[in-house]
């Protein structure tokens, strides 16, 4: 499939989506159409592999038959279907009764069968509890199947959801999907829903574009980024991973075999499922990765809470967008805490160096971190100063990148990423004004792919360019007083051009002895005519 029809498969699912959803909010009815497009994905991926698998033992079907061929295998199977599943378990790492198949579900809806709505809720708990090896408790527990929203009595929920299950199948039908596609359109569609969401968007997506620059510092060798990407990662961590989008950037750049885990931490339970399904739908084996439901600065995930320093685990890159100046609170407790002993709390009114130290601490020694964060944390005093100079002395913070205003959802403010090492080999820090150069946009405006190759190649060697980039001392930096606003280091101003005011003043005594002579002889001519003359 073209990246054009992969934009037009999402643009068609939005069109349906925007068109169904009536009276719901976008979030709301978010968690219904991406669900139906999870389903697709599980079943198209089983079929295909129950297809392999049987060989021609697989159904031949009439046009006129609509349910899915396992349907018709099962009942003249009954004896053969444990072994199959079993090697579809092992092969597949999932199995899906066919009753709860996407073509059974699209045929009850389009006969609009009244038992539809009860299937679904026996296919979502079946899909939850059993079908991975992997229990994914509470994958469809935002889906409310007896939601008025839906409909005021089980009937009408019921014809609502033959509804919007019938079009999204017509819609899915114009086109070729394979899982890759799939994976675009749901990725598609969690922007298109961030943009009618508005602020609440900054809970769950990060921009494709400015994902694009974190996953590549990240992958790039920590030590000597100039040599290239690395060619295998052993863990990668985003604890405040919203949709998952940032993890599977990283996971694209580095292909399918180059992480050995994804880890993922989520406080939102809506946006936890969101990242789960992401990462199946993806291809992402529930073996290749752990997305943990809880609270990053509280640290309520046991893994990170161990206090054997030989058994606690270290990343190798960690990525994260956490939410902007998060209100926290910081409790004489977390003083002690291991993450922020040595640095202090971050204040209650901005967490964003709360969750700059929790990451930072897990970080292996060679690891790279890019966060995203306000500017705020460039140049607040107080606290952030105190954590701020520390990190500096301590010889952490790596490059600090200014992009443009306006990228997200979330906030229309210019946002940073610090990137953050343990152990960075140059003495200094890198500076990028990135503010510039974007495309504008009527809502959002845009980093084009020259602008993402442009810091990238900044960062990977170094680079400095006049109003763009500088490495700067840290004796400079002190003498600033530890503070990392951009516009000290790098600003964009143009300089005046200068001027010859010697050229200007013959220019205009030349100006002023032509316009004199025209005086004069102007007025010879008023004179002969009678008229007044000119001063």
């Amino acid at each position: 499939m073209t990246e054009q029809d992969q934009k037009q498969l999402g643009a068609t699912l939005w069109a349906i989506a925007d068109a169904l959803r009536g009276a719901m909010n976008a979030d709301d009815f978010r968690d219904y159409m991406l669900s139906f497009l999870f389903l697709r994905y599980l079943s198209d991926n089983y079929e295909a592999a129950a297809q392999k698998e049987l060989g021609s033992d697989w159904p031949e079907l009439e046009p006129e038959d609509r349910l899915s061929p396992l349907s018709f295998w099962y009942a003249d199977n009954q004896d053969d279907v444990p072994e199959f599943e079993k090697q579809m378990r092992r092969k597949v790492r999932y199995v899906i009764k066919p009753d709860y198949l996407w073509p059974n579900i699209v045929e009850m809806a389009r006969t609009q069968d009244g038992e539809l709505l009860q299937t679904l809720r026996e296919g979502f708990k079946y899909i939850e509890n059993e079908s991975f090896n992997s229990t994914f408790g509470g994958l469809f527990s935002e889906i409310n199947l007896d939601s008025e929203k839906l409909g005021k009595d089980y009937k009408a929920r019921n014809t609502r959801l033959c509804t919007v299950i019938k079009a999204i199948a017509e819609g899915l039908e114009k086109f070729s999907t394979d899982r890759d596609t799939l994976g675009d359109a749901y990725e598609y569609l969690i922007g298109q829903f961030a943009a009618g969401s508005g602020k609440k968007a900054g809970e769950f997506y990060t921009p494709q574009q400015v994902s694009s620059i974190l996953s590549g510092i990240v992958t790039l060798d920590g030590q000597e980024p100039a040599t290239g990407q690395r060619k295998y990662l052993e863990s990668v961590l985003d604890f405040a991973c919203g949709s998952g989008s940032l993890l599977l950037n990283v996971r694209h750049r580095m292909g399918p075999h180059g992480i050995g885990k994804i880890f993922g931490q989520e406080k939102n339970i809506t946006t936890y499922n969101l990242a789960r399904m992401n990462m199946l739908l993806h291809g992402v084996k529930d073996s290749e990765f752990e997305i943990y439901h809880g609270d990053s600065l509280t640290n309520e995930w046991d893994m990170l809470r161990e206090m054997n320093p030989a058994k606690q685990p270290r990343f190798d890159a960690i990525v994260a967008n956490p939410p902007f100046s998060y209100r926290w609170n910081p409790t004489e407790a977390l003083g002690d805490d291991m993450r922020f002993k040595n640095y202090g709390l971050a204040p209650k009114s901005a967490a964003d160096f709360a969750f700059l130290l929790h990451g930072l601490h897990y970080l292996k020694q060679d690891g790279v971190m890019a966060i995203i964060l306000p500017h705020g944390v460039l140049f607040r005093g107080g606290a952030e100063e105190r954590i701020r100079t520390k990190l500096l002395k301590d010889g952490h913070i790596d490059t600090v990148i200014g992009l443009p205003a306006n990228l997200f959802y979330s906030t229309g403010i210019p946002v940073c990423i610090l990137v953050l090492k343990k152990c960075k080999k140059p003495d200094d820090v890198l500076f990028i004004n990135a503010s510039q150069h974007f495309e504008k946009g009527k809502r959002q405006n845009r980093l084009l792919p020259e602008h993402i190759d442009k810091i990238l190649d900044t960062y990977q060697h170094r680079r400095e360019e006049e109003r763009y980039s500088m490495r700067v001392s840290m004796e400079r930096i002190e003498k600033e007083g530890y503070n990392l606003n951009i516009s000290r280091y790098v600003s964009t101003a143009e300089a005046e051009e200068e001027i010859d005011l010697g050229a200007v003043h013959s220019e205009l005594v030349a100006l002023e002895q032509k316009i004199s002579a025209a005086t004069r002889r102007h007025n010879e001519f008023l004179a002969e005519l009678g008229l007044p003359l000119l001063p």
